[in-house]
């Protein structure tokens, strides 16, 4: 080994540490904000420890690892799926109904749901991945459709309808149940989300992770290579449909029961919207676009309906109560202004940075 490749990779080797040490702490933080009384006003209602911003933050950490979940087919391999909410419909449905209807426990109940997404996954990217491009988007939307139609119209005594299934709370644990453990359900949501940061990063750091970033930029050349591209998209798909079908289970807990908004296509699309808004491709811009996309999600239906915007002119009324508008108006923004996603900022900043001591250097040099 050369000294250029020594240091080269002694660099490496600094970079992982610092970077794994800034994500503990971050981790850190997190998993204290139970414990702090710290108020954020206009941001948050109360302090940081009252059930209502847990519950909104547990809300924002689940949407976070869906979003991960996401961004290994749409920002890893190349794959456009408008079906993803399906699974994350599989994990609350089959769960809720395994409880209230055949009157099993919920871990077995939520491993029978886990256990239906991964054949799920398997069976419907089997099939969807025999094409490519816009035909592989238009299966996975007719598979989704047909799942929020099975879920709104097949047997509202079975799924609740258009209303949902509300969760038989005697079956769920004392720990995680009453608004004294919203503590508790906000840790379980920052599990899961570290759950996903994990194996989104270990499948993409391992030599299939490589594959599928090959057969995202090139698949002929990955095919040429002698590897079936067939088999790393659906090893992608595969993992993506069981990490969204855990979230289900947990989104199901926190909302104490199932809901058909996560079955309809723009479930998915707003998936897309949190990867692109973070930058696809990128775990923790991801994360960031996750987070922000529910908490714009959330605060903008609070905001539609308030006393302040209903008493607005007519024109300015009418958009500002519709939270839809002001959440496509924000991602417009920041796609026009941030093409790379929220990831990018820092370099962007970085640069301008160098750019202005650049012009400053320039204009001292011609001074002097």
């Amino acid at each position: 080994m050369t000294r250029t490749d020594t240091v080269r990779s002694k660099s490496v080797r600094t970079l992982l540490r610092s970077r794994g040490a800034a994500v503990l702490l971050v981790l850190a933080l997190l998993y204290a904000i139970p414990y702090s009384t710290l108020r954020v006003p206009a941001v948050f209602d109360g302090p940081l420890d009252s059930p209502g911003v847990l519950q909104l933050l547990a809300v924002c950490l689940v949407f976070a690892g869906l979003a991960l979940s996401y961004d290994l087919l749409f920002g890893h391999t190349g794959l456009l799926s408008f079906g993803h909410g399906l699974f994350v419909t599989g994990g609350m449905y089959v769960t809720t109904i395994l409880v209230d209807h055949a009157g099993y426990s919920l871990l077995i109940s939520a491993a029978a749901g886990l256990g239906v997404g991964l054949a799920a996954a398997v069976l419907l990217g089997a099939v969807a991945l025999r094409v490519d491009g816009i035909g592989f988007a238009m299966v996975t939307l007719a598979f989704g459709q047909a799942v929020s139609l099975l879920v709104v119209s097949g047997s509202p005594a079975l799924t609740g309808g258009e209303q949902g299934q509300t969760l038989n709370a005697a079956s769920v644990p004392a720990v995680l149940s009453g608004i004294r453990n919203t503590a508790n359900l906000y840790w379980l949501a920052l599990g899961y989300l570290a759950l996903c940061a994990v194996v989104v990063w270990w499948l993409t750091a391992s030599v299939p992770g490589r594959v599928m970033r090959a057969v995202k930029e090139n698949e002929q050349r990955v095919a040429v290579l002698g590897l079936n591209p067939y088999l790393f998209k659906l090893l992608a798909f595969v993992v993506a449909g069981l990490l969204a079908t855990g979230g289900g289970v947990v989104y199901l807990l926190l909302l104490g029961g199932a809901t058909p908004t996560v079955a309809g296509s723009d479930f998915t699309l707003g998936l897309l919207v949190m990867v692109v808004l973070g930058g696809a491709g990128r775990r923790w811009g991801v994360v960031a676009g996750g987070v922000l996309y529910a908490y714009a999600d959330q605060s903008l239906t609070r905001l539609s309906g308030s006393t302040s915007v209903a008493a607005l002119p007519g024109l300015l009324r009418g958009p500002l109560q519709q939270p839809l508008f002001l959440l496509g108006a924000s991602f417009v923004a920041v796609v026009f202004f941030l093409p790379g996603g929220l990831a990018t900022l820092p370099d962007r900043l970085r640069t301008s940075t160098m750019r202005i001591r650049g012009r400053r250097t320039r204009r001292e040099s011609a001074h002097g």
